[in-house]
């Protein structure tokens, strides 16, 4: 049987420490701070992050350099056969494009996954792929499964503040003055490639309701037939105390499921500041 390393990037939520402890290979997302280089939780972490984004500094998001790429694989395929690599989705940034013209250099060597998650669900692709490795799949196999259940995922967000969407364009200015006035809060979806508007409510209260009826309706629509094989996660850029109420909130609504918790990853966070809280439902490898 052939010995497989799986990678992922860091905006799966997993953190070094993490990947170290499950055996796989966490590759740092770059960010720019008023011109500066950092790499998330390597020279960045989530609370200097927050800390610089209060301070209306001026964050972008980038990608791993080749480079950097190159030089993960080429030192993995010292030890390893094949490599899996699962990065972000592609319809959230051009890393995973990226990875694959790369991946062309390596003669099915290494196989990249363009299963268009993020945050937790990307978390569960990475742990669906251990899961697949162990029973023996090759590293096209998990990347055909993987692809295959692409879609078998929703992602819904509210945001604290209207302030970070304004700053990338997605809300005009008069829409978020009129939004702060109202308490609107916007409730976001990602389906697969974008990010997406899908409602917009008054108040927390009726944001976490329309977030959770969303879910619902996923499970029993569009995932009816595999909701037993479906797991709830959630994710935040809000407190941990807060992150912690709205898990109970989850799991009061959907006592029957297990869920899964992360932070938001900070290339998401980047669009929609601090604050915010996601519910997702997956489907898990059995």
């Amino acid at each position: 049987m052939k010995k497989i390393a799986i990678v992922t990037d860091s905006n799966s939520g997993i953190t070094q420490e993490m990947g170290k402890t499950m055996g796989i290979h966490v590759i740092p997302m770059p960010f720019f701070i008023d011109g500066e280089l950092f790499l998330e939780d390597i020279t960045l972490t989530q609370e200097e992050f927050y800390k610089r984004l209060g301070e209306d500094s001026d964050i972008s998001t980038s990608q791993p350099s080749p480079g950097e790429v190159m030089e993960c694989w080429d030192e993995l395929l010292k030890e390893y056969d094949e490599i899996v690599h699962i990065p972000m989705s592609s319809g959230l940034s051009s890393t995973c494009h990226a990875a694959q013209s790369l991946s062309q250099e390596y003669e099915g060597k290494v196989c990249v996954v363009d299963n268009q998650r993020i945050s937790v669900t990307q978390k569960q692709s990475v742990e669906d792929a251990i899961v697949l490795r162990d029973a023996g799949k090759s590293a096209s196999e998990i990347k055909e499964i993987l692809e295959a259940e692409k879609l078998q995922a929703s992602i819904y967000i509210t945001v604290d503040t209207l302030k970070y969407l304004k700053k990338g364009g997605r809300v005009t200015p008069a829409a978020a003055a009129l939004g702060t006035v109202l308490n609107l809060k916007p409730v976001l979806q990602i389906q697969g490639e974008k990010l997406d508007a899908f409602s917009k409510v008054r108040g927390w209260k009726a944001a976490k309701r329309t977030m959770l009826k969303a879910i619902e309706k996923d499970l029993n629509d569009r995932f009816a037939d595999v909701r037993e094989d479906m797991v709830l996660g959630m994710a935040y850029t809000c407190s941990k105390e807060e992150a912690q109420e709205w898990k109970q909130e989850i799991a009061e609504k959907f006592p029957e499921y297990e869920i899964v918790e992360g932070p938001l990853s900070l290339s998401v966070a980047c669009h929609i500041g601090p604050g915010a809280m996601a519910v997702t439902c997956m489907k898990k490898v059995r």
